[in-house]
């Protein structure tokens, strides 16, 4: 009841009631107050039965539509209720307005004229019901299409996270159990790492600079585990730290180049990190002069197939990711995608 009496439906319904009656008053010999009368009470009864008919009765036969049974409902109250006020206005002893020329034409032209408004502007609140109706669905659509595609890179992150970590931890264990003078060193510099890192490895999007952070301190941990086999060039165009990418990219992309370059590699080799911004887009390459691809070799990794999900996850598509043999060996690993800021 109190949606039918909204605000809104009340006053639809009260300005068409109130055009009739502008339209009636024209010729109408009577007093204006019983005009009113035939007019304003079937308007509001159409609306109590416009919404009654909304929810009730709760199933309906197949073959009828419940916004059939809107519409009849409000043209049947329009005709009963005004055939109705006409007879209670009937003064006693007069002839019944069926029987009255004048009285009948006025309950005809009123009831035709409220019969035809009725149902038209019943029709066009259904109309814009049921767009209101299809937007919400596109909105919720939309929003759990949203979550479905937040949940699933949180779940490809996830797979990320334990994969750079435990390999960290394996090669501070390896310096530990060589007994290496460095392992106290590199622990402090993880500790450090950690510290910064593990707060936005959470963070559906985040800064290249700080991505750009993790890399750094990742890479000088990998060449103090091995000094002279690991170098490193960090280049980065003015103003593209400012870009934002998905947590663990680039560190997908060194990590990715240290374990399958420098790693397999006896003289280990250089790893170069370039982001440039050109034409609204972000180009970032991670090459290596490391081993290469070797027969037998396992590939790349797993670690690119889950960054090139996340990739198109994020940008919805709009990002591509290109693998290369370098000369005389290494690879190259280009992303190129939107620039966000």
């Amino acid at each position: 009841m109190q949606a039918c009496l909204s605000p809104r439906r009340l006053s639809v319904a009260g300005l068409a009631a109130l055009a009739e009656f502008a339209l009636f008053s024209l010729s109408w010999e009577d007093s204006l107050s019983s005009l009113a009368l035939l007019i304003f009470p079937p308007a509001l009864v159409a609306l109590l039965a416009f919404g009654l008919f909304e929810h009730w009765p709760r199933q309906l036969p197949r073959w009828l539509a419940r916004w059939a049974l809107q519409v009849l409902g409000v043209a049947v109250a329009i005709l009963l209720t005004v055939g109705g006020l006409f007879l209670a206005t009937t003064e006693l002893g007069a002839p019944s307005f069926w029987h009255s020329r004048e009285r009948q034409v006025s309950f005809i032209a009123i009831s035709f004229v409220g019969m035809l408004l009725g149902p038209w502007i019943g029709m066009a609140a259904l109309l814009r019901q049921r767009d209101v109706r299809v937007r919400q669905a596109e909105r919720k659509r939309g929003e759990l299409e949203r979550q479905a595609l937040d949940a699933r890179v949180w779940l490809l992150q996830a797979q990320v996270q334990p994969h750079f970590l435990f390999n960290t931890l394996a090669s501070l264990q390896s310096l530990v159990d060589a007994g290496s003078p460095h392992a106290a060193a590199v622990l402090d510099h993880l500790v450090m790492y950690l510290r910064a890192a593990v707060p936005r490895l959470n963070e559906p999007i985040i800064r290249l600079e700080q991505e750009l952070e993790m890399v750094r301190a990742y890479l000088v941990l990998m060449q103090m585990r091995m000094p002279d086999r690991l170098q490193f060039g960090i280049d980065v165009a003015p103003g593209c730290e400012r870009l934002q990418c998905p947590p663990l990219t680039l560190m997908t992309l060194v990590e990715n180049a240290v374990r399958h370059g420098i790693d397999p590699s006896l003289n280990g080799g250089r790893i170069d990190v370039r982001i440039v911004q050109a034409d609204g887009r972000c180009h970032i390459e991670v090459s290596d002069t490391g081993a290469g691809l070797q027969p037998g070799s396992p590939g790349l990794g797993t670690g690119l197939g889950g960054l090139r999900e996340r990739l198109a996850l994020t940008f919805a598509g709009d990002a591509a990711m290109r693998i290369s043999e370098l000369s005389p060996h290494g690879f190259c690993v280009a992303i190129e995608c939107a620039a966000w800021s």
